[in-house]
C-alpha cells in the first residue's frame, strides 16, 4: 500500500526534496500539492505525479495553469487562494500532509488538516511559533502526529526514541553559525544580500537562509522546541556547530547525552517523517564517514553579534501574543534587506522596536493572533520606510 501524501509549498526546498523522496521510493502517492506562483515547476511536477488537486495561490498564475492543464489534456483540479490551501490540506484520502510553505499562510491550512485527522510533517516553522500552544492541544485532542522536518527537531524526536518526558535534562539544538559566525559587528555593518544568501552548509530558501546568517532561524526553533516537546525555555540550549553533521542533542538526568548525526541533506528528515516509525533504505543520501569528516567543533552563539536569538528568546519568555508578532516583524524585514531597504544589522534592531510597540495578550484566540500578526507587520512595514 502506497502512503497518500500531500505537499503544501511543493516548489519550495523542502517540497521539491520531499518528492525527490517520494520519486526514489516509490511507494508515496502525491494526492495534492501547492505553490505560491511558480506555475511552470508546478506543472511539471503534475505531469511527473498526477496529483488530484492543486493550488496556486496566485489567481490569475492558477487560471493560466488550468487553460495549460486543460490544453495536455491533465484532469488536475486547479484551486487558489487560501480555502484552496485548506481543501488541498483536507482531502479525505490524504495520510500525511508535509507543511512545507514558508511564513503563516500555512498556520491555517495545518489546523484543519489537523482537524481532519491528518498526520502534519511539520516543515513549516511559524505554525508553532505564532500559534504553538493552540496548535499541540488541538492535535492532543484530535489525537494527532505533528512529526517535525527540520532537521534539528527531528534529530531531538529520533533521539527520544524509547525514553520518557521526565528523564530529560535539556535539549541541545545546535547551529552551524551561518556564513558570518566570526564576523564582527563592524564586519557586519558592511555585509550584502549575496554575502547572506551563501550558507557554508545547507541549500535553503532565501528567507531561512537570511534567518540563519542572523540566528533568528535558531531563534524560531528554540519557539518550536518549546512546543513540540513540551519543555522550559531554560531546558533548551542553543551550540554552534560549524560542521553541521550533529543535528541536535538531548541530554539526559543520568549525564548521558544522545545525538542524532548526518550528513546535512534535508531528505534524511524528510524520509523519517513520511516513513516513521520505519526506517527505509536511502541509497540517495550520501553516507556519513566521521573519518574523513575528522573532527567536530562546538562553540556558544555569540548573542551579542546576533540578536536575533536573544529576542526569540525573550519573545517565548514573554509568550502570548509576542512570538506571533517576533515571527511577523522578522518576516517583513527580511523580506526588506532581500529588497536591499535595510541593513544586516537593521533587522534585529527594527524586530526589537516592534516588540517594545506590542503589549502581548495572553492565551490569545486564533483571531487575536492573526490581527497581532496584521498590526507587527503594518508597524514593521513603517518602521522599515523611515530607513530609507
Amino acid at each position: 500500500m502506497k502512503k497518500k501524501v500531500v505537499i503544501l509549498g511543493s516548489t519550495g526546498s523542502i517540497g521539491t526534496q520531499t518528492l525527490d523522496v517520494a520519486r526514489k521510493q516509490g511507494d508515496i502517492e502525491i494526492l495534492g500539492l501547492t505553490a505560491n506562483n511558480r506555475i511552470e515547476m508546478l506543472e511539471e511536477q503534475i505531469e511527473a505525479f498526477h496529483p488530484q488537486i492543486v493550488c496556486v495561490m496566485n489567481e490569475e498564475k492558477a487560471q493560466v495553469l488550468k487553460e495549460r492543464l486543460n490544453a495536455k489534456g491533465l484532469i488536475t483540479e486547479v484551486v487558489t487562494g487560501v480555502e484552496g490551501l485548506v481543501k488541498v490540506a483536507t482531502i479525505q484520502e490524504a495520510e500525511i500532509v508535509v507543511t512545507a510553505v514558508v511564513g503563516m499562510i500555512g498556520l491555517l491550512p495545518t489546523i484543519e488538516a489537523i482537524k481532519a485527522g491528518k498526520t502534519i510533517a511539520l516543515a513549516n516553522k511559524e505554525t508553532l511559533v505564532t500559534a504553538g500552544e493552540l496548535v499541540m492541544d488541538l492535535a492532543r485532542e484530535n489525537n494527532v502526529e505533528i512529526l517535525p522536518v527540520d532537521s534539528e527537531h527531528s534529530a531531538i524526536f529520533q533521539s527520544l526514541q524509547g525514553n520518557t518526558r521526565k528523564s530529560i535534562d535539556h535539549l541541545i539544538l545546535t547551529a552551524s553559525g551561518g556564513p558570518f559566525r566570526t564576523f564582527s559587528k563592524e564586519q557586519l555593518k558592511e555585509v550584502t544580500v549575496e554575502q547572506a544568501l551563501k550558507h557554508p552548509n545547507w541549500v535553503m530558501g532565501s528567507k531561512i537562509t537570511i534567518d540563519s546568517a542572523t540566528l533568528m532561524n535558531k531563534g524560531l526553533e528554540v519557539i518550536e522546541a518549546k512546543h513540540l516537546f513540551n519543555v522550559a525555555p531554560s531546558e533548551i540550549e542553543v551550540v554552534v556547530h560549524k560542521e553541521s553533521i550533529v543535528h541536535s542533542m538531548v541530554a539526559y538526568k543520568d549525564g548521558s547525552v544522545i545525538a542524532q548525526l548526518g550528513m546535512p541533506d534535508m531528505r534524511h528528515p524528510i524520509a523519517y517523517a513520511l516513513n516513521y516509525p520505519e526506517r527505509k533504505e536511502a541509497t540517495y543520501i550520501e553516507k556519513l564517514d566521521l573519518v574523513k569528516i575528522g573532527s567536530l567543533s562546538f562553540e556558544a552563539p555569540r548573542m551579542e553579534a546576533f540578536p536575533c536569538l536573544k529576542l526569540a528568546y525573550d519573545a517565548l519568555a514573554i509568550g502570548g501574543t509576542m512570538p506571533a508578532v517576533l515571527n511577523a516583524a522578522n518576516e517583513e524585514v527580511v523580506a526588506a534587506f532581500l529588497n536591499k531597504q535595510i541593513g544586516f544589522l537593521q533587522i534585529p534592531e527594527i524586530i526589537h522596536r516592534v516588540m517594545e510597540a506590542h503589549i502581548s495578550i495572553s492565551k490569545p484566540s486564533l483571531e487575536q493572533i492573526l490581527e497581532c500578526d496584521q498590526w507587527a507587520r503594518k508597524y514593521c512595514r513603517e518602521q522599515v520606510s523611515k530607513c530609507y
